[in-house]
This record gives structure tokens, sequence and C-alpha cells, in this order.
């Protein structure tokens, strides 16, 4: 009967070890969620002005807002983080100058995820970070000409379009009790790393409105300098910069 003793023994050594170890990483994991909203700017080929929106080399659009929620969670000091955005952009101007009218509006409905890495300050309750992520990014939007030389008069809308993109994020967490802190945070997300494209929508018709009737931000095949129907000659790069407020709750 003594035999079974050491036996016995290791049995719940090799228990409260595993007991020691898991409660160890519960006490290291940490789950927070909250929402914002923000401050959403085009950059690169994104941004620009309605007469280049109109000439095929920009998308012409200016600052807008952003809502979003966000998901923060961390095991053994890996954090990984999960968003939801929805930005929106707009701009209005002439199409040449002095000449027609252009009403030009374009959002951006985003899935993000990535890593996110803590730059500890002793005994100060502010934490900063920096980060990056891959998103997933849905392009819609419309586009009204009003009296615009080679256009018909009308309000189009912009074929849906997905593109891939990445971001960098960089920001501090202020404290606010145990269960809330404030995110405030700066990114630049290049929204369409992946999947370029040029799209005829109605490759029955040879016609200037298609180069505006969905994303296109890859160049025209059939581009040809001083061509008034075939405009876009060169990919274009869409890019945007978003200051973010983001109220979190939990540990």
């Amino acid at each position: 009967m003594n035999s079974s003793l050491p036996f016995l023994s290791r049995i719940l050594s090799v228990f409260a070890i595993i007991t020691l170890a898991v409660g160890a990483v519960q006490a290291q994991v940490t789950l927070q969620v909250g929402g914002g909203a923000g401050l959403a700017l085009p950059a690169s080929d994104y941004a620009g002005t309605t007469i280049e929106y109109y000439n095929g080399t920009k998308y012409g659009l200016a600052s807008g807002l952003n809502v979003h929620a966000k998901a923060r969670v961390g095991v053994l000091g890996f954090r990984l983080t999960g968003e939801v955005d929805y930005s929106t952009f707009s701009n209005d101007g002439e199409a040449q100058p002095g000449q027609g009218a252009v009403e030009i509006s374009q959002k951006v409905f985003a899935f993000k995820v990535g890593p996110e890495f803590y730059i500890g300050l002793p005994a100060v309750p502010v934490t900063p970070y920096i980060g990056a992520n891959v998103a997933l990014n849905r392009f819609s939007g419309q586009a009204k000409f009003q009296g615009v030389a080679k256009l018909p008069s009308a309000t189009y809308d912009l074929k849906s379009a997905t593109r891939i993109g990445v971001g960098f994020t960089g920001g501090v967490i202020l404290k606010f009790g145990v269960l809330t802190s404030l995110d405030l945070g700066v990114s630049y997300d290049l929204l369409n790393t992946s999947g370029k494209a040029w799209e005829d929508d109605n490759p029955t018709q040879d016609q200037r409105i298609d180069s505006y009737l969905t994303l296109n931000d890859d160049k025209d095949p059939l581009y040809k300098a001083g061509d008034d129907k075939h405009i876009i000659g060169n990919a274009r790069t869409i890019n945007a910069v978003q200051i973010k407020a983001t109220i979190m709750f939990g540990l």
C-alpha cells in the first residue's frame, strides 16, 4: 500500500502545477471592447480637387467622418486588435475652371485585424502603443454631374468594390478606473494595396462616364493621351489618415 504513495504524490504535484499554470495564464488574459468616432482624411491620390477627379488623375475627395467599433485581446503580453470601421469622404466643385458642377462622395467599410505593442512608462497612467493591421475594405459612393462637358447631367452610383489593404497605428491609452479607458489613436491606411483593377461597367458602349462608375484604381488599358473617353492613364493609390477617440471597457 505504501508503494502507491509516491505515484499519488506525483499525480498531485502535476495537478498542482497545471492549476498554477492555468491560473497564471488567466491572470494575464485581457479583453476590451468599445467604440468611438473621429476624423477621416484622404491622402495620396484619394485626395485632390474635383477638377483632378474629372480629369481622371485623382479621386478629388476631402475630409469626412469615421465611426468604429474596436476589440483588444491580450494573452501573455501579446495583444491582438480587431476593428470594424466606417468612413465617409466627399467634395464638390467645378469640372473645369468656371465650368460644370461636380459632387462626389465615397464610403469605406473596413474590417481590420493586427497586433499592438505597448510601450511601458512606469508610474504613469498613460500607455503609448504602436500597431499594424491587415484590412478588407469595401468601397461605395456616388457622383453627380451638372452641366459638365462630355458627361450627361445625372447622379451616378459607384459600383461597390473590395480591396485588401494594410494600416499602421499609434496612440495612447488613458486609464479611468479599473474597467474604462480612453484610446486616442492615429492611423495611416493604405486601402488598395492589393486588387487594383480597371472595369468597364458598360462594355458595349465606349463613353467617358465609364471611368467614374467603378473604382478604377488601375490604368485604363485603352488610355491614350488626348483621348476624352479613356482618361485614367495611371494606377491610383488610395490612402487615408484617421484621427480617432475610442472608449474601451474591460480589463
